[in-house]
């Protein structure tokens, strides 16, 4: 139904990169520049140029692929309310999520999701809570899960579920003597600290600006890009680190890290769906209705 020509465009648009196209949609790289020449011929237009070793879209290019994404919303948007009528639900989803939500929350959810949904295909996106939401204004995704809500007013936010941030450190630090702690403390403690750009950094970051602590007032030993790499960092040093309370479960179970107090200064936030403003609809609010309902199960 939908032209295979536009899907072939589409996908070199946003991989810029013919051989990549070519693997992602199966089929050969003449395949692509087949399917991409006879476009430009029917338009009588260039939709890509090159500089050097580099694929750039043209100005034609450009416009095509704006009307090429509207297209295609559309087109999902039929298919998933044409199987209504056969009860039947089937499509392509691409979602996104930061980096802690898809290591610890989503892989059983969508284990579940699947499990009731075997014709409806999920595409997963990793990547800080920034990464997610540009994502999804450039399209890449119809639906991401993120840390926190930001400022951005073409994006929707709806909550999923509440999180906590803690502070943690090994059990075997040699420099904590007490389990409680006052936020000016902070100050002279080594720290841990994930990426800017990071959800769970901007929480942090609002937590502290309210007890008067800038970032900048910090003894950041390190800022890592990933929530395990500071976890197994902690196992080798004497500093600590605010982490998702869901990302650290298994290690105070196990005794391996343990949660330091810090007097009158909880760090409560909310994971919450991100979606294009407007009316939502077809694949992901499916996949938001399922994930609202089972997450606590």
């Amino acid at each position: 139904m939908f032209d295979f020509r536009l899907k072939v465009f589409y996908t070199v648009a946003r991989r810029l990169n013919f051989t990549k196209a070519a693997e992602e949609l199966l089929i050969s790289q003449p395949a692509v520049t087949k399917h991409i020449k006879e476009l430009e011929s029917g338009f009588n237009l260039a939709l890509f140029d090159r500089k050097g070793n580099k694929v750039v879209l043209s100005p034609a290019g450009e416009v095509l692929l704006k009307h090429t994404e509207d297209i295609m919303d559309i087109y999902r948007q039929i298919e998933f309310d044409l199987n209504q009528f056969n009860q039947t639900l089937k499509g392509v989803l691409h979602i996104g999520s930061s980096t802690s939500i898809t290591q610890y929350i989503l892989p059983p959810l969508l284990a579940r999701f699947h499990s009731i949904h075997q014709d409806v295909k999920v595409e997963l996106l990793s990547g800080n809570s920034e990464q997610i939401e540009q994502a999804l204004l450039n399209k890449s995704i119809e639906l991401g899960v993120v840390e926190g809500k930001s400022k951005r007013r073409e994006i929707h936010y709806t909550p999923f579920l509440k999180d906590e941030i803690v502070l943690v450190c090994s059990s075997k630090n040699h420099l904590i003597k007490k389990e409680e702690i006052r936020p000016e403390e902070l100050k002279n403690i080594p720290l841990l600290l994930r990426e800017p750009g990071s959800g769970t950094l901007e929480v942090i970051a609002n937590a502290l600006k309210e007890k008067g602590i800038r970032l900048a007032d910090l003894k950041i030993e390190m800022q890592l890009g990933s929530t395990e790499a500071i976890k197994s960092y902690l196992q080798h040093s004497d500093c600590m680190a605010f982490l998702s309370l869901h990302a650290v479960l298994k290690e105070l179970e196990n005794n391996e890290l343990k949660i330091i107090e810090i007097k009158k200064m909880p760090i409560p936030r909310h994971f919450y769906f991100i979606t294009p403003q407007g009316p939502e609809g077809g694949l992901p609010a499916l996949l938001i209705q399922f994930l609202i309902r089972n997450h606590k199960l």
